[in-house]
């Protein structure tokens, strides 16, 4: 049996392979990303240790003094990057800031509107999810599958009939900005609460790349800052509104959904608003055009990929259906077995019954930009997905040429600093230990 202390090597030794992996891979996961070094540093420091209920000035504890000054400097950060009224960067996920404002803002019994899961709506607005288990009555948007899209008219129509307390949009499968400009009328008409689930797509606001919520009639915005922001695992709301609902959604993350807030990962957040607010612009574009070349590459090698009618997507994400060439389970772990890293996703037209055998991919274009490839190595992405998908080649020799091309791009860009991917542990010898 190990030691304790072998455990304890053992772990370390799992983080390494685990880093070594993805070093390796070619990685397209919509919802990941990898830090600056400045950013990761953050949370190997003190912060990590420590309590700081409450707001600046108004703590439950002492020592907070320097703690005060850094989520001020990211509010103040936020909000300049934003342009919101309000920033709250204590939920430590996005999930967690969508309960924060579900519990500021709605009650038990209370109707919402929201996008189903289907059309790429997040599970935390499911009924199996945080909507429902706050007990709230869920109705979801009519969806057009030609536009990958929330239908407006039929949307128009549900908020008039129901008369929502608040009214939810953005997904998990964001391909294109919602429309949320063409509803003002019915927003107006029933006085609904508009909020935004914009953890895809955070980033790609922050570089002015997708929409401004805040100014299109959103009141508050959630997101996780992880993603296309890429920041550490942690939450923020963002918020342009009355100040008496402000107070709502701040009591719903403390005390209702958060107590401490991950300080370190809080200091990461705010590494990572700085250098955005220096970068974000450019890396914005990137992402984006980097994912409609390899929407375009797949379509031409016979993948038929979603969105087309609309260029394919105006954001980091792109989607393939992937029915004739074995379903979305089939191709994730072929790809995955070739050194290409994404994942099965639903349709508009799949059940949640057929989760985990659904008809498509979802693939991400934002951590291989963070790493400097540019259009060019997004073209030779999707040679590489054909070669298992369509063509079927073999696993072995994809993954050495995915691994080659990996190879050749191993620092973190658009941050302050230079710094090699994925190295962030470095395994010690044994006898360092002893």
């Amino acid at each position: 049996m190990d030691s304790n202390r072998d455990l304890a090597l053992n772990i370390r030794k799992l983080a390494q392979e685990h880093n070594d992996f993805f070093r390796q891979s070619l990685t397209l996961i919509a919802s990941e990303n990898i830090m600056s070094p400045l950013a990761m540093e953050m949370l190997l420091t003190d912060f990590g240790s420590r309590y700081a209920e409450g707001l600046p000035g108004h703590r439950y504890y002492q020592g907070n003094a320097f703690v005060d000054r850094l989520e001020t400097m990211i509010m103040e950060m936020s909000n300049r990057l934003f342009g919101s009224q309000y920033t709250d960067p204590r939920p430590i996920s996005g999930t967690v800031a969508n309960i924060g404002i579900i519990y500021g803002l709605t009650s038990p019994g209370d109707m919402i509107t929201v996008p189903p899961l289907s059309g790429g709506g997040h599970i935390s607005a499911a009924k199996f999810g945080a909507v429902g288990l706050r007990g709230l009555t869920s109705f979801d948007y009519p969806f057009d599958v030609e536009s990958m899209n929330i239908d407006v008219d039929g949307t128009i129509k549900l908020i008039k009939e129901k008369k929502p307390k608040v009214s939810l949009f953005g997904q998990s499968v964001f391909l294109f900005p919602t429309p949320l400009r063409d509803l003002q009328d019915a927003f107006a008409e029933t006085g609904t609460k508009v909020w935004y689930d914009a953890a895809h797509v955070l980033g790609l606001i922050a570089g002015k790349q997708f929409q401004d919520p805040l100014s299109e009639g959103a009141m508050v915005i959630s997101a996780s800052t992880h993603k296309t922001f890429p920041g550490p695992q942690h939450g923020i709301i963002l918020g342009k509104c009355q100040e008496d609902v402000w107070k709502r959604v701040q009591r719903g993350v403390f005390p209702g959904s958060v107590s401490n807030h991950h300080l370190n990962s809080m200091a990461a957040l705010g590494v990572t608003l700085a250098e955005e607010l220096e970068f974000g612009q450019k890396y914005a574009e990137d992402t984006v055009e980097n994912a409609r070349t390899l929407a375009q590459t797949l379509a031409e090698e016979g993948i038929k990929m979603l969105g087309e009618n609309n260029g394919y997507t105006k954001s980091h994400t792109i989607v393939a259906d992937v029915r004739d060439l074995g379903g979305g389970k089939r191709c994730a772990e072929d790809l995955e077995d070739s050194g290409i890293i994404l994942n099965k996703n639903l349709l508009p037209w799949d059940t949640s019954r057929e989760s985990q055998n659904p008809s498509g991919l979802r693939i991400g274009s934002q951590e291989l930009t963070r790493i400097g490839f540019g259009p060019s190595e997004m073209k030779e992405v999707g040679h590489l997905i054909a070669d298992v998908i369509v063509r079927k080649k073999d696993h072995g020799k994809v993954r050495e040429m995915a691994r080659e091309l990996k190879s050749g791009f191993r620092e973190v860009k658009y941050c302050f600093g230079r710094h090699e991917a994925y190295s962030y542990i470095k395994l010690l010898d044994e006898g360092a230990w002893e």
